[in-house]
């Protein structure tokens, strides 16, 4: 397994941009009350550096590597999404439920059915129905069931992130763990939103959605930077 000091000193350099912009967002700190231009540009900068640092790799990379191709994709559709948020208030909040949901299925086929994790699987629909009965009461409309299949595609996008994990031994490389995190962090997330817009406010609310999803985010980018091919192949690819 590569060394997490060694991803450091290579992809460190790749998220400086990232880590300005974020700064930027939360030192601005524009009002969500007053939606913008230059609000949603702030917004979605990071996003736009996670695109940068994709790219840093080269387009041989990702066409090399579907899965990484799928994940900034994935990140496209993420900024799409996070305009249409800046927006909500003016009856976005649909267009951007619906852009991140097609974020979590790039994302999802980004992380493949390799390995299966059935066991994971049944945690993660446990954890999703779980979740779907606590907003439940909350939800009228529409929103009963745009919300209850968004859940059911963030499940199984954490799901998938999370199969390669293995609490023991060293079967699982840097990128996994990444991508689990990512995809825990994006479920915080996104917990977070449903819950201050239909069920009651959540103190501090906004950080807290924020800084999740930028870790979310840049986690799931880290995640691509080595192909998400069977551990076996990984290892003959590394050897030879």
């Amino acid at each position: 397994m590569v060394s997490p000091v060694t991803v450091v000193k290579s992809e460190g350099p790749k998220l400086v941009p990232f880590f300005k912009a974020t700064c930027v967002y939360f030192v601005l700190w524009l009002p969500s009350s007053s939606p913008s231009w230059v609000s949603t540009l702030i917004k979605c900068l990071p996003i736009f550096c996670l695109w940068l640092f994709l790219l840093a790799h080269g387009l041989g990379f990702l066409l090399a590597h579907p899965s990484a191709t799928r994940i900034f994709v994935g990140l496209v559709f993420s900024a799409v999404g996070d305009a249409f948020l800046i927006w909500q208030d003016q009856g976005y909040f649909v267009h951007g439920l619906l852009m991140f949901a097609v974020t979590h299925m790039f994302y999802a086929s980004a992380f493949g059915m390799r390995p299966l994790a059935l066991r994971t699987g049944l945690v993660m629909a446990v954890l999703s129905g779980l979740c779907y009965a606590l907003l439940y009461p909350c939800l009228s409309g529409a929103f009963t069931y745009l919300v209850g299949v968004y859940v059911a595609l963030i499940g199984f996008m954490g799901w998938r992130a999370m199969a390669g994990l293995r609490l023991a031994g060293a079967d699982w490389r840097w990128t996994e763990l990444a991508a689990g995190s990512g995809a825990f962090f994006f479920i915080i997330s996104d917990l977070t939103i449903a819950l201050n817009k239909f069920c009651f406010p959540v103190p501090y609310s906004r950080a807290l959605i924020m800084s999740t999803y930028y870790a979310a985010q840049m986690l799931v980018a880290l995640s691509a930077v080595e192909s998400r091919e069977p551990v076996e192949h990984y290892r003959l690819s590394k050897a030879n």
